[in-house]
């Protein structure tokens, strides 16, 4: 394909999605000017998966979808047209050789993110790409409804034919994103939808909160509510912070509710045994104030409870710490049981984007063309990655949508058919 004829493409953020699709464009053929804010590439995708770069999930791409909850029909298209098989392919045949660990979580063999940054840069050079580091963008060039190129925060102008906006969201914004993708987007005539941080910890109202830091529970139930209308409901780990609480069961619910959710009085409530009926457990308190009759209430608790847990469950039983188990009621004991049921905690907030995974929120997605990500509003621009409103749950989903938007927006600069 003649290079010359397809005209220079910029690509605007050198994260994944922006690296993919500079390095898939001029293999199709663009000339391609990759720009980056930062001294290095890919330094937010060096920390993704805790630094070991969960690089896509190997769900079924029919069950790929029901993980994607906002963008969904957006993105049948472009996950159709560089799936999660394709992302796996693209690096396996470059060298960097895969496992696929718990919850079909795909990992770099090696568990270094920076292997997978360092095939993408070498992708990069053997195509040709022209990368200019140090370098932000702060304005698009639109002439005449056609965005004809940029403009740096030095004044200097870039001219190109096609423009791609990769520049993430708002989330870890140390590692340069702060949302000028979306300030562009909108100086474009673009919509941005409300922008929240996703797959982020919760702060709680309640004053015992920070004596559980640290307080891990496993197969523990989890429901939140609106008044009376539960809002979410799921199984798993849970991890108390100094300011709340944490760990994927908080993350998956941070992603799932609706953004206006988290403007509500939201309540969390917890089944520490949820593998036993409320008959069962009072079954188990039964012999357990039996064995322990002559020990004090708040000395027979060590094998239902970690140890940072036990002064709350005692606080909030009713019962006195000092009491001899022998001497709790039948009805006290239902009303502890109760409470090992619905453990209740008060949502204060989200964390803010300094935590978040992702950001929810961004360009209207009915101003993109799904095929492509074209802006149905300026001719020769185009939006990939985290600056879309497209996010889903934590596992690799989210990095897979950058891939597939990444390939998509590749084919259409350079001209190429899917």
């Amino acid at each position: 394909m003649d290079k010359e004829k397809n005209g220079r493409v910029l690509v605007v953020g050198g994260g994944a999605s922006g690296m993919l699709c500079a390095a898939m464009s001029a293999a199709l053929g663009a000339r391609v000017t990759l720009f980056e804010r930062n001294e290095k590439l890919g330094k937010k995708l060096f920390l993704t998966g805790k630094g070991r770069c969960n690089l896509t999930n190997a769900a079924e791409i029919n069950d790929f979808f029901d993980s994607i909850h906002s963008g969904r029909k957006f993105m049948y298209s472009s996950l159709y047209g560089f799936s999660n098989e394709d992302t796996v392919s693209f690096f396996e045949e470059r060298g960097l050789h895969t496992q696929v660990e718990r919850g079909n979580r795909v990992f770099p063999k090696s568990g270094r993110s920076s292997d997978v940054i360092k095939v993408l840069s070498q992708e990069l050079t053997k195509k040709g790409v022209d990368v200019r580091l140090n370098t932000r963008i702060k304005k698009l060039l639109i002439e005449d409804g056609r965005c004809a190129g940029l403009v740096d925060r030095n004044g200097r102008k870039w001219k190109g034919e096609k423009v791609v906006i990769a520049t993430g969201g708002l989330s870890y914004p140390l590692t340069g994103s702060t949302g000028d993708g979306f300030r562009m987007a909108e100086e474009a005539g673009h919509t941005v939808t409300a922008l929240k941080p996703g797959l982020v910890p919760f702060n709680l109202k309640d004053r015992a909160v920070p004596k559980l830091m640290g307080l891990s529970l496993k197969n523990t139930g989890l429901k939140i509510l609106d008044g009376d209308k539960e809002l979410f409901k799921g199984f798993g780990e849970l991890l108390f912070t100094h300011f709340g609480i944490s760990g994927p069961l908080i993350l998956t619910a941070s992603e799932v509710l609706p953004k206006e959710a988290f403007e509500r009085e939201l309540t969390l409530h917890l089944d520490l045994k949820s593998a036993l009926s409320e008959k069962e457990l009072d079954e188990r308190l039964k012999r357990d104030f039996e064995e322990n009759k002559t020990k004090f209430f708040k000395n027979s608790l060590s094998r239902l409870f970690p140890s940072k847990l036990i002064p709350l469950m005692v606080e909030r039983s009713g019962i006195e710490e000092d009491r001899k188990c022998s001497q709790i009621s039948a009805a006290e004991r239902l009303k502890f049981g109760k409470l090992i049921k619905d453990l209740t905690f008060r949502f204060r907030s989200l964390r803010s984007f300094e935590e978040a995974v992702i950001t929810r929120g961004g360009v209207e997605l009915k101003e993109i063309e799904p095929s492509t990500m074209a802006s149905k509003i300026v001719k020769g621009l185009y939006f990939i990655g985290e600056v879309l409103d497209v996010d889903a749950e934590t596992g690799g989903f989210n990095l897979q949508i950058a891939w597939s938007t990444a390939a998509a927006a590749a084919r259409a600069v350079a001209g190429a058919e899917f």
